[in-house]
């Protein structure tokens, strides 16, 4: 049996579009992690299940959606076999056998499945053209619209918005707009959740020639929860980073509403001031506009290593 497997500390398109190729591919759905507050609403609207979780691909067939990092991805993966991988982020894989992978320069890793799907195309990766369920619809257009933070963020594309409004029409959302409100507000109610947990909601490590980075990333509505819990999330991050060998760690509090973001800086603070041309002021600054961690945060910090 095939396992359809997202990243680490899933978000809403690793969750949805492993629940969605799954479909096309006769296969598993697989979550290396707990779903965040704004999947759980997804999921609940839609009437899907959560995904099963998964500790070990020994012997297993795999296929990997939203990632293309062994950092990233289940501790044993070399242990599996790898089938392929559909992906938007940088490329930092290597493999001992041919794969099939597709990778496009898109706002989400569900418009590419959308796209094959509309191409009547599930054929080349090994899948059937089966209907595109309205419940699955959604859990498409629900990615993309995560992903883009409702097409604010400079990773959207014309193929995303036109993905999503034909998504729309299947899933019989009238009001896309109001609907990605509803989602992201969903995910910006974390008063609930402990320091911890915010912490690691959406967090990723990356590999730059050898250095190990790690970067988390809240988007929310309004960050004055965040505020009074920021100095205890920073001390989770240092700990980390003191145990497991980080060159720096980053967590970025995205404001969906100003389009910006404040990063704080744990660790080798001087990589990130050369790597952006800024002065950091007690750890941390804030940088308008930026709200994509793959497209303008990864960027800037492997050109400089």
């Amino acid at each position: 049996m095939l396992h359809v497997i997202g990243h680490k500390n899933p978000d809403t398109d690793s969750i949805c579009s492993s629940i969605v190729l799954s479909y096309f591919l006769d296969g598993i759905p697989i979550r290396l992690g707990n779903i965040n507050s704004e999947t759980e609403f997804i999921l609940n609207k839609f009437g899907v299940k959560i995904p099963r979780h998964l500790t070990s691909a020994k012997n297993k067939d795999v296929f990997l959606v939203d990632h293309s990092e062994h950092i990233q991805s289940i501790d044993d993966l070399k242990d599996g076999n790898l089938i392929g991988i559909i992906d938007h982020h940088k490329i930092n894989i290597s493999t001992s056998e041919p794969i099939i992978y597709i990778s496009k320069p898109v706002g989400c890793t569900a418009t590419i499945i959308a796209e094959l799907y509309f191409k009547n195309a599930m054929e080349l990766i090994g899948g059937k053209n089966k209907e595109l369920k309205p419940e699955l619809a959604g859990l498409l257009l629900s990615s993309i619209l995560s992903d883009t933070v409702l097409f604010k963020s400079v990773t959207t594309t014309d193929l995303d918005i036109e993905i999503s409004n034909k998504l729309a029409n299947i899933a019989k959302i009238d009001d896309v707009q109001s609907y990605g409100m509803e989602m992201l507000t969903a995910k910006s109610l974390i008063d609930k959740m402990s320091s911890k947990e915010i912490a690691f909601m959406d967090y990723k490590d990356f590999d730059f020639k050898g250095k190990k980075v790690g970067m988390g990333q809240v988007e929310v509505i309004n960050t004055s929860f965040i505020d009074t819990k920021i100095d205890e999330i920073l001390n989770i991050m240092d700990e980390k980073l003191k145990m497991q060998g980080y060159e720096f760690i980053l967590f970025v509090v995205t404001n969906i509403i100003k389009e910006g973001s404040m990063i704080f800086v744990i660790g080798n603070t001087s990589i990130f001031e050369n790597a952006f041309n800024v002065k950091l002021i007690e750890n941390r600054v804030y940088l308008d506009g930026v709200m994509s961690r793959k497209k303008q945060i990864v960027p800037p910090i492997e050109k400089y290593f």
